[in-house]
């Protein structure tokens, strides 16, 4: 059996191998501070590492992409590790609204749509082009996030105010919109704009004004992108080889059992790596992983006072997912689908029915991701995935078992249930949207909450961890800091909001919290480089950071691989 041999001590131990972590480790790495990964799984990612059936690759978890163009978030934290990084192409349709009584699509150029709407609905007219004006304002103020993403824990007493009022530019084209949240104030808050109940019903699973408009705002900006070639699971692998190359180690099949704390000091962990225990010291410990079990499970019972861990108990969370992989026998583009993410909803259905995870009420995002990405199957077939939120009670638990050490144990009635919800929207989508879609399924998998929660720990398989609101933005239940000295939280549950540019943003602010107590050069140097004040060349050539020779080089994915083995075999043959 394969053992490993982590060092004594590291200057920084990372939980947690998904984007932030692995995103955590490759920083370190590229400003000379020793650090290793541990990570649970058998191989990096998290919910990006996707999945591999037969000669079908398939994505996880992304369904669209910002923060990853040219200018974005995730790009300029990327640039501080190299050049090579997987890039992203600009997404041009990016989402489709699909009802009985409507087909729309959002595009990189939203006025498109706002023509659209001009024309079908005239008396309309001024309220949506100030929908979309407004839109646009909103673009415009996330245009300049990137300069914007520090944690003031990691500013001076007189950075603060100045920080402040750049936060408060930001948020000003917001401000008008935030207190239209809810059934009857959404309503309302449309009604300023438009009051067909048509408009209203594109918007039938939104939650409130901002999450109409901002998907505008980002397409106004051109700021959604398609994953990278090879899918989602290219970058974890470009950071962990990035990591390796500059001196970072990754465990895998590596469980965090405890943090090691000495007078309310953290100074390592425990791990289990295939029935051995290790142990290694560290200066830091970035936990990139679930917030609930590093304070109820990892820490000394003390460590973290009882209401902060109530708090993260009753905090809403954004929901897990019943995702449908199908691998099919054809090109996608052949059943009518684009680059495009749909959204394919019964608009006479309640805004609270359409995302509770009925499958039979619930509103379904429709994704072909080999549109998008060729290598992702063989030319003559096709992915379609299909998503519906979900939660871990549901089902009463999904029809597992738990045991006394709070595992949940799948058996028959699992099953049952998990080709239950495959044949309900399997036969949904076919009826409105892909007629015959069942004679093209060649392959069909299922993840429930019980399998997110299973790869990524997270509480209750939550995509994104706590949700952004009142609640949670009282509470304080997302922080950085925690109440262990040398003990930083990363990744979703660190900062409020989801998606990979939260998880990213987490990495370069734990490494600059590091930085700040250990190293004043480089936080200076990286502290410059994240506000904007100097330009990514000037940092490429400082003597303060490591080397990085650019080397990743993608590995083929299983479809690229068969059919360089059908060329082989084809030359070959001619050659005969």
């Amino acid at each position: 059996m394969r053992g490993i041999n982590p060092k004594q001590h590291y200057d920084v131990v990372i939980i947690g191998g998904g984007i932030s972590g692995l995103t955590s480790a490759a920083l370190f790495s590229k400003a000379g501070i020793s650090c290793c990964v541990i990570e649970m799984d058998n191989r990096p990612g998290g919910y990006l590492a996707g999945f591999r059936r037969h000669d079908f690759r398939f994505d996880s978890a992304i369904h669209w992409l910002n923060n990853c163009g040219p200018n974005g978030l995730v790009t300029k934290i990327f640039k501080i590790i190299g050049d090579d990084y997987p890039k992203c192409r600009e997404q041009k349709n990016i989402r489709r609204f699909v009802s009985k009584d409507f087909d729309y699509m959002v595009t990189n150029n939203p006025d498109e749509l706002k023509e659209q709407w001009i024309r079908e609905f005239p008396h309309e007219k001024k309220g949506i082009i100030r929908f979309f004006r407004d839109a646009k304002r909103i673009g415009k103020s996330f245009d300049r996030y990137s300069n914007l993403s520090r944690t003031m824990n990691s500013m001076t007493w007189y950075e603060y105010p100045i920080h402040g009022l750049r936060m408060l530019g930001f948020a000003l084209p917001f401000i008008p919109h935030v207190r239209y949240t809810g059934e009857e104030k959404l309503k309302k808050g449309l009604n300023r704009y438009f009051t067909d109940e048509k408009l209203h019903r594109v918007f039938c699973s939104e939650p409130d004004v901002l999450s109409c408009l901002i998907p505008i705002s980002w397409a106004y900006i051109n700021d959604f992108q398609l994953p990278p070639e090879g899918g989602s699971q290219s970058f974890p692998e470009w950071l962990m080889h990035a990591t390796e190359t500059m001196g970072g180690e990754i465990f895998f099949k590596s469980k965090v059992s405890q943090v090691i704390v000495e007078e309310n000091v953290a100074k390592g962990v425990k791990f289990d790596h295939r029935g051995t225990e290790h142990a290694v010291s560290g200066k830091y410990i970035i936990a990139a992983c679930d917030a609930e079990t590093l304070f109820e499970k990892m820490l000394p019972g003390k460590s973290v006072p009882d209401k902060m861990k109530d708090r993260l108990k009753d905090a809403p969370l954004y929901a897990s997912a019943i995702t449908i992989a199908l691998g099919i026998d054809c090109p996608a583009e052949e059943l009518g689908l684009g680059e495009e993410i749909i959204f394919l909803a019964d608009t006479s259905v309640s805004r609270d029915d359409l995302g509770q995870g009925d499958p039979h009420l619930s509103g379904i995002h429709i994704l072909a991701s080999t549109v998008r990405d060729k290598s992702l199957a063989l030319p003559e077939h096709g992915t379609i995935t299909l998503f519906i939120p979900a939660w871990m009670e549901n089902n009463n638990f999904w029809g597992c078992e738990i045991d006394e050490h709070g595992n949940y144990l799948r058996g028959e009635a699992y099953n049952r249930i998990k080709d239950e919800y495959a044949n309900i929207l399997i036969d949904r989508v076919a009826e409105k949207l892909i007629p015959n879609l069942r004679k093209h399924i060649l392959y069909c998998d299922v993840a429930t909450p019980i399998t997110h929660h299973r790869y990524t720990g997270n509480k209750n398989g939550t995509m994104m961890a706590q949700k952004p609101g009142k609640e949670n933005y009282q509470g304080k239940v997302a922080s950085y800091i925690t109440p262990v000295n040398n003990l930083f939280l990363s990744g979703h549950w660190a900062d409020l909001g989801g998606g990979i540019p939260i998880a990213i943003k987490s990495s370069i602010n734990t490494t600059l919290l590091v930085l700040q107590k250990e190293d004043k050069k480089r936080f200076k140097l990286l502290s410059r480089y994240m506000d904007g004040k100097i330009e990514a060349d000037e940092l490429k050539n400082s003597d303060l950071l490591v080397k990085y020779d650019n080397s990743w080089i993608k590995d083929p994915t299983p479809a690229q691989k068969k059919m360089k083995r059908r060329e082989e075999d084809q030359s070959s043959s001619q050659v005969i």
